[in-house]
């Protein structure tokens, strides 16, 4: 039996800074943007609250790249672009062949029950800077 997870000020306060980012924060970077509207709260309390919107689907932990953990308020099933000069991660919205996870499941004969696809490359910015 799943119980509704109940938001707590601090919980409400990771959850707005993960809903307001586009960027697929790091914990620490989580932590910054909340200590900007609750300059007291602590980093153990901002860790635990993102473990515990993880753990009951309000927020995803993603690997993305070689750095730390990244969380992510949109829950849907997505994939995403991330940079490999900067590390800069965004959604991508684009729809993927149907037969993809078949395919995979008949090269690999693993039982294909969902996936996370992660495209690199160089973003915008680090495009602009390389010519």
């Amino acid at each position: 039996m799943t119980t509704e997870l109940r938001l707590t000020p601090q919980r409400r306060a990771v959850l707005d800074a993960l809903r307001a980012s586009v960027d697929h924060p790091t914990a620490q970077d989580v932590l910054a943007r909340v200590r900007r509207t609750s300059p007291g709260i602590g980093a153990a309390t901002v860790y635990r609250a993102l473990n515990c919107l993880v753990e009951n689907g309000q927020a995803l932990e993603v690997a993305i790249g070689p750095a730390a953990a990244r969380y992510d308020a949109n829950t849907a099933r997505h994939d995403h672009v991330v940079c490999v000069r900067c590390g800069a991660a965004a959604d991508v919205d684009a729809a993927l062949p149907a037969r993809l996870p078949r395919d995979v499941a008949r090269v690999s004969g693993f039982a294909v029950t969902g996936h996370d696809l992660t495209f690199t490359g160089f973003c915008p910015t680090c495009q602009h800077d390389s010519l």
